[in-house]
């Protein structure tokens, strides 16, 4: 049997979340699918706007998010296995704030990830062009190794986000070797400190035709001595639920892997690839 796990799942309980905890699981169930993680957002930085941040008030979305996810894991038992996660994202910017995150439930998952430098807008909303680029990817990849040394997750969320907008908006194709040398110290200390690195299959189905990161990157985190990967859609909607899942894993069995890992407790567990 298909063991078809998806780890990035956002609901309505996400600002841009679309589908409710139940269509996610009626979803998967329909589809086949034997675990979800609902990881929904919160932008740890936000908490200190409450009910006047533009993204929703971040403890109530997350603390709804989990109520669903209690409820439903129990409607659902022995049909889906549905665990609580969030996408903890930015925690190094104000980690007075990260730490209240925490304290909101007993998390299965914590995916690590930064949509935006400190002080600035997500990437979803900047201009770019051949003169911020590599200013832009340079800061980001700073801030992510940060992340990977200081801040408390499971996984990190997909590597090269940024190229998500650069490559929709422009015909700017960067050189990841430039990057190299910092990837690598990311890489690094995922393993020294037994976390996960995310494959997001969101690539392949917005139009990059590529999972965040890409196979090259996969292949040299396993290299490295990478142990741990999740996979997830990163979907916002039951109708991306899993989609690329099986081509994330193919891809992960080609750099070398035999299992994946779902989370539950904060604890790895290794499910086989089936290629």
């Amino acid at each position: 049997m298909m063991n078809i796990c998806d780890s990035h799942v956002h609901s309505d309980n996400s600002f841009d979340g679309e589908s409710s905890v139940l269509e996610i699981c009626r979803t998967a169930v329909q589809r086949g699918i034997n675990t979800v993680t609902i990881t929904d957002h919160m932008e740890a930085p936000e908490i200190r706007f409450g009910d006047k941040s533009v993204y929703g008030n971040a403890i109530k979305s997350i603390t709804k998010s989990v109520e669903n996810v209690e409820a439903l894991a129990f409607e659902f038992k022995g049909k889906l296995k549905l665990l609580k996660g969030m996408e903890l994202g930015e925690p190094m910017h104000m980690p007075k704030l990260t730490k209240k995150a925490y304290k909101i439930a007993d998390f299965d998952f914590i995916l690590g990830s930064i949509h935006n430098l400190k002080d600035t807008e997500d990437f979803y909303y900047l201009e770019y062009d051949e003169n911020n680029v590599d200013v832009l990817l340079k800061r980001y990849f700073d801030e992510l190794l940060d992340t990977a040394l200081n801040a408390d997750f499971d996984s990190l969320a997909h590597l090269t986000y940024p190229l998500r907008y650069i490559y929709e908006r422009t015909d700017i194709k960067p050189d990841l070797n430039d990057y190299a040398e910092i990837i690598d110290e990311i890489f690094s200390t995922l393993i020294r400190r037994g976390k996960a690195l995310e494959i997001n299959t969101s690539g392949l189905y917005k139009g990059m035709g590529v999972t965040l990161p890409d196979i090259n990157l996969i292949r040299r985190f396993k290299e490295l001595g990478g142990k741990y990967i999740t996979v997830g859609s990163d979907a916002h909607n039951c109708k991306n639920l899993a989609q690329g899942i099986e081509k994330g894993l193919e891809l992960a069995k080609t750099c070398g892997f035999e299992h994946y890992t779902v989370y539950e407790n904060r604890t790895p567990k290794m499910i086989e690839i089936w290629y």
